[in-house]
This record gives C-alpha cells, sequence and structure tokens, in this order.
C-alpha cells in the first residue's frame, strides 16, 4: 500500500491565508509562503495553495503568491483558483506549481480536463468538487464559485467522468463539513473513492487524528487535506503522523529536511 499523505492546505484571500466555517466566517491564519515552509518542515507531503476568491471576483490566477511559496518548498506544490483555460494552467506551472486544481471552470466546460491531461499530463490535473449533501439526503450535489452556487451535478457521477476526461486526482471537499472539526464526511469520501480509478484527497472537517485515519481507512482517501487544525496550533503534522502510523497506516516519516541549495 502507498503511503498516505497529509497536505495541509492554505486558503488565500488577498495575499493572506484565511480559514471559516463551510467556506464562511473567514479569518486571517497567517503569510502563506512562511505558513508553507513551516508545515513543509514539519513533515508534509505536499502543500495546497487555494485562492478561494479569484473565481468569485473574476480574477486571473495568483501566479505571484505561487511563485512566493513555491520558492519556500521541497515538496509538491498544488494550485487553484481562478483558472479558467489551459494558458492559466501553464502559468501557474511556470510560477512553481506541480499540479493545479480546477473546479468552476471544469462544470462549465470538461473539456478543459482533458485539454489539460493533453498539454500537462494527467498527474498535473486536479478536480476540486464542491459538494454539499442534497436537502432529501439522497446523494451529494456539485457547488462552484467557491461554494456559493449550486449545480445539478451528482458529486459522484461528476467525479466518475472527470476521470475519465483526464483528471489525475479529486480534491473532494465537503462544504457541510468544512471548518467545523468533527469529522470528515467518510459516506461521501468512500462514495467517491469506490467510483474512480485515481487517488481521492478528503477534505473538510479534520478534528483529530482518529478523524484523519478513519477518513483514510474507512473512507478509502489517499491523502488527507488539513487546515484549522494545524493553523490553531492544537495538532502537527508529526504528531498526526505518529497517530496514523500506530493505528497501522502507511505513512512517510517525519525527518528533518532542508532544502536544495
Amino acid at each position: 500500500m502507498l503511503a498516505k499523505r497529509l497536505i495541509p492546505c492554505l486558503d488565500v484571500k488577498g495575499k493572506r491565508v484565511v480559514k471559516g466555517v463551510s467556506f464562511r466566517g473567514l479569518v486571517d491564519a497567517g503569510d502563506p509562503a512562511e505558513l508553507a515552509a513551516q508545515y513543509a518542515a514539519g513533515g508534509a507531503d505536499e502543500i495546497a495553495l487555494l485562492d478561494i476568491t479569484a473565481t468569485i471576483e473574476g480574477r486571473s490566477t495568483f501566479a505571484g503568491v505561487v511563485s512566493e511559496v513555491a520558492e519556500q518548498l521541497f515538496i509538491p506544490l498544488t494550485a487553484g483558483g481562478g483558472i479558467r483555460s489551459v494558458e492559466d494552467i501553464g502559468r501557474l506551472l511556470r510560477a512553481g506549481a506541480d499540479k493545479i486544481t480546477v473546479n468552476t471552470a471544469a462544470v462549465a466546460r470538461p473539456a478543459l480536463l482533458a485539454e489539460a491531461a493533453a498539454a500537462f499530463g494527467a498527474q498535473c490535473v486536479v478536480l476540486a468538487i464542491d459538494a454539499k449533501r442534497r436537502p432529501d439526503g439522497l446523494g451529494w450535489l456539485v457547488y462552484t464559485h467557491g461554494g456559493s452556487s449550486p449545480t445539478e451535478l451528482d458529486a459522484v457521477a461528476w467525479a466518475a467522468r472527470a476521470a475519465e476526461l483526464g483528471a489525475g486526482e479529486i480534491l473532494l471537499t465537503s462544504i457541510d463539513a468544512d471548518g467545523r472539526q468533527s469529522g470528515y464526511d467518510v459516506e461521501l469520501t468512500a462514495a467517491v473513492a469506490r467510483a474512480v480509478p485515481v487517488p481521492v484527497i478528503a477534505s473538510g472537517g479534520a478534528g483529530s487524528i482518529t478523524d484523519v485515519a478513519v477518513v483514510l481507512a474507512a473512507g478509502g482517501a489517499d491523502a488527507a487535506l488539513l487546515a484549522s487544525m494545524l493553523h490553531s496550533g492544537r495538532l502537527t503534522i508529526a504528531a498526526i503522523k505518529q497517530g496514523l502510523a500506530a493505528s497501522g497506516l502507511p505513512v512517510r516519516q517525519v525527518a528533518t529536511q532542508l532544502p536544495l541549495p
């Protein structure tokens, strides 16, 4: 079994990291480059850097912030927010990102996923899905524009189609659980993981080491996105990995690592 990954998520608004609950009530959490370097040194496997208001505000991609963060890292960096074209993707990759995430633009024009995979390789293309449980409880709907706009797309079916089109990974966020630190939506994660042949990153709701272990094991996730409980200083990457290893999950050992000169 491949090692499970822990990925700190830096949601950026106005060049600052912010965190809220269910995508609302955002508060400042720090400088993105400083936090990325801190988490990388602490044993993170990757960093996710997401401009959460670019699409809503109609802005272009935040290549400058990506470049500043990439300069601090010796682990993979995934960046997203405001991507509308293959050209936008290329801009972020040239700025230092290893992978990109796209949500709203892919929903509007699914062919973008195939075009991006053809241009840069599927390993660079991560489909971000913001999902919320249907009012009747039967499944989950996809939301776009930073979780503010509901669609009629079923989240599980959309994930499967995206993988067929060329997405090499699925970043799956539960809007219901986001920021609440009461556990991931394991049912949602497991449903998507069963439906796709590509890795799934679980996002939204981590509040304890047990929460992370459950979504990686019972939820079938290949990686867990972490935000609130890291930004608050309540838990560290090292402590979480120790707990996961103790529960029998394979993780990359945390060791002091220095960037190449």
